[in-house]
Formats: structure tokens, C-alpha cells, sequence
């Protein structure tokens, strides 16, 4: 039997849109609508307009970037580099977050979509602690690609502006999830939460890693190994991609490309624990959207919700 070694995937960025085709009698939930990066396609990404305008066109639920200030303040922010989307550069963490509300976070955006900003308007990237705030009520996962963050301070203060609940919101801790391609990241949550009872505990989603692993043992070998302990559990993965994959043999390793894609085989064999919550990345046509609603996703993430606004209320 084959022996797939998933952490040695080199992931491609491009999708494919076809997927293995899912029985008639797969459930027809609707899924949530998550606004990638608060749509990054709409609006200057990790802003508070573009979350807004989200919300307006009708999202569910948001998904912002964190990185860590250099006063230690979650702020909203994706790349590495300043100077890839804001007229300022350098590092995120060479800034503090007093500074960064100062930056031009539609810079990129407004030259890119050729838009003249109005005299006096100003987009600024954000605090955590205030986008949660401006948002009293609204369901947020919360991604975090700071760098150069060491894994446990980025923890401490995420978890004091989560604890940070105002008199007027929703709890924060109960609005939020966590998730990180950075497995570091989520072990020094786990780390934090050990302090806290459970109704003050970080949520998060499961690793990148073993959701893959997974999802390729079980569309590539037929493995079901999930555990069915009924434990809430998310995760977060593309609906389709691109991977290579690295056999192990008695004489040396094979290499080969294949499609990784969720079907019914894989959605169902996640669903054994009855609690699992399964959320498809890269969703961006209708073909992918009803694929996703086929299958049962619990959440499909765009990048466009005022496109989705209307491919949803063609789907009805």
C-alpha cells in the first residue's frame, strides 16, 4: 500500500474546477459566506471599509490577517512587506500600531483600480482591539501570518484583546476562531489556553498539515482514520489543488503530481465526529459554490461578496 508523505507537499497556486462528482443525497445546507481578507477583491483588503461593504453585500462572517506591531498590538495586515499594498515600507513589526493607522492601506488598491481617494479620506490599517469593536456582533476568523512574530507574545496578546470584551459587543472569545498555516502559531495557543477554563479559551481551527494529510489519505488511498469522538472540530482547506506528492518505496521515493479535491468520500469520512465543521478556501465561480454546497461545507470562502450576492441569489 501506498505510503503518502503530505508533509513534503509543494503546493501549487493554481485551482482546477472540477472535483469527483458527490451523490444526489449529499446535504444541501447553505454555506456561510466568509469574506476573504474582509473581500479582497471589493475593497482595499484588512480594512474596516472593506468589511463593511462585505457585511452590505450580504457576507456572514469575515476573514482578516493578523500580524504583531512592534508594541505588540494585533493589527490587520497580510504581506510581508509594507510597500506590497501601503505607501509605507518595511516590516509590519518595525511600526507601531499608532503608526501604522497612519499608513495608506488602499494605496495599492486605489493604483491598482485606477481611483482617485476623495480629498481628506483616509484608510489606515487597523487595530484588532478597534475592527472588533466597530463590529460589535460580527463572526470573525482571524489569520495569522505574522513573520517575525515570536509564536507565544503573538499568543499573550491575541488572547488579551480577545479577553478584552467592550460593554456594547458580543464576547470576542465566542466570535472568533483561529487559523494559521504556521503550526507554531497554533501550539502557542494551545500554550496560552491551558491557563484559562473553556468558556475563555482561543478557539481555533485544526492544523493545515493534518487536514491535508487527511484529505489525501483518504482520496489517494481510501484511508479513513479521523477519530469519532464527536469533539468540535474546523477545518479549513481549498476545495481543489494542485499538489506533488512523494511515494516512498523499498529502493527510493516517487514523484508525481496529482489533484487534491474534496468529495463524498472525504466530506463523510471528516463527518464521522458528527461535530466537525468543514470550510472550503478559493471558492470563487458558481461551478465551485454549488460543489461546496453539494458536499455540505459549512463555510466557503470569497473573495468578492457583492459577486456572490448574486451568483446566491441566482442559486435559489
Amino acid at each position: 500500500m501506498r505510503n503518502y508523505i503530505m508533509a513534503t507537499l509543494l503546493l501549487s497556486a493554481s485551482c482546477v474546477t472540477n472535483a469527483n462528482s458527490a451523490s444526489s443525497t449529499a446535504p444541501q445546507q447553505t454555506p456561510q459566506i466568509i469574506a476573504h481578507r474582509g473581500g479582497t477583491a471589493d475593497a482595499p483588503e484588512n480594512t474596516i471599509p472593506a468589511i463593511k461593504k462585505a457585511l452590505a453585500n450580504g457576507a456572514d462572517a469575515i476573514w482578516i490577517t493578523i500580524q504583531l506591531s512592534k508594541d505588540n498590538i494585533p493589527v490587520l495586515y497580510r504581506p510581508s512587506e509594507l510597500q506590497e499594498l501601503t505607501d509605507k515600507s518595511g516590516k509590519v513589526s518595525s511600526y507601531t500600531a499608532q503608526q501604522l493607522a497612519q499608513a495608506d492601506a488602499s494605496f495599492k488598491y486605489n493604483k491598482t483600480h485606477n481611483i482617485q481617494p476623495k480629498t481628506g479620506s483616509h484608510i489606515g490599517i487597523p487595530t484588532l482591539d478597534n475592527v472588533l469593536k466597530t463590529f460589535p456582533k460580527t463572526q470573525f476568523y482571524l489569520d495569522i501570518k505574522s513573520p517575525d512574530a515570536d509564536p507565544v507574545t503573538l499568543a499573550k496578546a491575541l488572547k488579551k484583546t480577545l479577553d478584552a470584551t467592550s460593554k456594547n459587543e458580543e464576547n470576542r472569545l465566542s466570535r472568533t476562531r483561529v487559523y494559521s498555516t504556521d503550526d507554531n502559531y497554533l501550539t502557542a495557543l494551545d500554550k496560552v489556553n491551558e491557563s484559562s477554563d473553556a468558556a475563555h479559551k482561543i478557539q481555533r481551527f485544526e492544523s493545515r498539515d493534518f487536514t491535508r494529510t487527511q484529505l489525501a489519505n483518504i482520496t489517494m488511498d481510501h484511508k479513513c482514520e479521523l477519530p469519532a469522538d464527536n469533539k468540535e472540530r474546523w477545518y479549513g482547506l481549498e476545495l481543489h489543488r494542485k499538489v506533488e506528492v512523494v511515494e516512498k518505496y523499498t529502493l527510493g521515493e516517487g514523484r508525481s503530481n496529482a489533484i487534491l479535491s474534496w468529495d463524498k468520500e472525504a466530506v463523510d469520512c471528516f463527518r464521522k465526529n458528527t461535530n466537525a465543521h468543514i470550510i472550503f478556501f478559493g471558492i470563487n465561480t458558481p461551478e465551485d459554490y454549488h460543489k461546496a454546497k453539494e458536499l455540505g461545507a459549512n463555510g466557503v470562502m470569497v473573495d468578492s461578496p457583492a459577486k456572490f450576492k448574486k451568483i446566491i441569489h441566482d442559486n435559489k
